[in-house]
């Protein structure tokens, strides 16, 4: 097939707006040969995952784009990057100097190239991003799912570094998740016969979205049963779970989500399997590595911490500490940190021993703040990916369960949550 291309484009594409728009253009034109589109279509945002540094080749790509005149098209925001600009000693120098010098570097970089740096996973957290039916780019697993999700924006998973071509061109390949008849469901889980007061758990977002991703794989599936106030930390957690255990970078919630007002909009035919508390036991244990135990650590924030998520933290805590000399780290934006130190929920959280790093997430080598050993947290991404990337071992639970372990110093299990189920 034979990619059509406007003025404008063909002039990018040999040359006309320079070395940098031609390579892009190129990654681009190349993306849309191998995904069958016939046109490019104008995009409005992009959230870049190349920001995120793992080699040489990140640090030597957008200094290359810098040099030879590269300009950004679109809004673009930054995901989050291996260092802390706000606390460099999050990720001491001495553990691997030249990652995380580079890491620095190219985050810079990216702020010089005219990126807003918002540095976070959860960009959709923020004001001013993008609405239901505009066509986007996105690197970010789980904000790639959210905002096809959750929002009812439009985007592919464009990795590094055909996010970055995408917001300089401003085009994206018109297939994959931009087109209406790709967007239906093939498998439908269906919750309706779990308890509804199990349902409103915080743990059962992130137990249906890893079962969801395990069953689903790339397929785009569809939740019947999730409570219709599902509030959007909800949404956050079944889209990181499920981008995470299966790759789905699109998934309907009937009633819920926007494309999806009832069942038959989004499903008419296809794969059903009907949910049962043993299937969400069996990605409890999927996600838990370590016996319950002594605490080493507390992660939380995977992806980032919300503004009320930091709310319903600090209310759990109800004034008391953490479990002396054990680290508590909650992962979060400039922003949202900023609206929690507004409120005052940051001061308090620091009274009691946890600590708030931005920037960053957690799971990620060099390791912050040292983390080793037994580490719980109430995250189903952070507890699938943290034991292949830290070898620690992860105890999963509620974000009740992890603010008790955490007072505590040991696992502690709430005994009435299965009981419910």
């Amino acid at each position: 097939m034979t990619l059509v291309l406007s003025d404008e484009a063909r002039g990018m594409l040999e040359g006309q707006a320079g070395k940098a728009m031609q390579l892009a253009m190129r990654l681009v034109e190349k993306a849309a040969g191998i995904m069958g589109a016939v046109r490019l279509i104008p995009i409005s945002f992009a959230h870049l995952d190349a920001c995120f540094y793992t080699g040489r080749a990140h640090l030597d790509f957008i200094r290359f784009l810098i040099t030879n005149g590269a300009a950004l098209r679109v809004e673009t925001w930054t995901n989050n990057g291996v260092v802390s600009l706000a606390d460099p000693a999050l990720r001491p120098r001495s553990e691997d100097p030249e990652m995380v010098d580079g890491a620095a570097d190219v985050m810079r970089l990216y702020e010089q190239l005219g990126a807003r740096p918002t540095w976070t996973c959860a960009p959709y957290q923020h004001p001013g991003g993008p609405g239901l039916g505009d066509h986007i780019a996105v690197g970010e697993s789980n904000a790639v799912a959210y905002y096809n999700s959750a929002v009812g924006a439009r985007t592919n998973k464009y990795g590094d570094y055909l996010d970055v071509a995408c917001a300089l061109t401003g085009l994206a390949p018109d297939a994959g998740f931009h087109r209406d008849e790709n967007r239906k469901a093939s498998l439908h889980l269906d919750c309706t016969q779990l308890p509804e007061s199990w349902r409103r758990e915080d743990l059962f977002a992130h137990l249906i979205g890893h079962h969801m991703g395990r069953l689903a794989g790339r397929r785009v599936p569809v939740v019947s049963g999730l409570p219709t106030n599902s509030p959007k930390d909800a949404l956050k957690a079944i889209s990181s779970a499920a981008a995470s255990s299966g790759g789905v970078e699109l998934w309907h919630g009937c009633g819920i989500t926007p494309e999806a007002p009832d069942l038959s909009t989004v499903f008419t035919a296809g794969e059903l399997h009907r949910v049962t508390a043993d299937d969400l036991r069996r990605a409890h244990r999927e996600l838990t590595t370590a016996a319950d135990g002594p605490l080493d650590a507390v992660a939380l924030g995977t992806p980032h911490f919300s503004l009320t998520e930091f709310e319903q933290l600090v209310k759990l805590l109800d004034g008391r500490k953490t479990s002396q000399g054990l680290p508590v780290l909650v992962s979060t934006s400039r922003v949202v940190r900023t609206l929690a130190q507004e409120r005052g929920l940051i001061e308090v959280l620091r009274a009691a021993g946890i600590d708030v790093p931005v920037d960053v997430c957690t799971y990620y080598s060099p390791r912050v703040r040292g983390l080793r050993g037994r580490i719980m947290t109430n995250s189903a991404k952070w507890a699938y990916y943290a034991p292949g990337m830290l070898g620690v071992e992860v105890c999963f639970g509620s974000l009740r369960e992890c603010v008790e372990s955490a007072v505590r110093g040991e696992v502690w299990r709430d005994p009435q949550l299965w009981t419910s189920a």
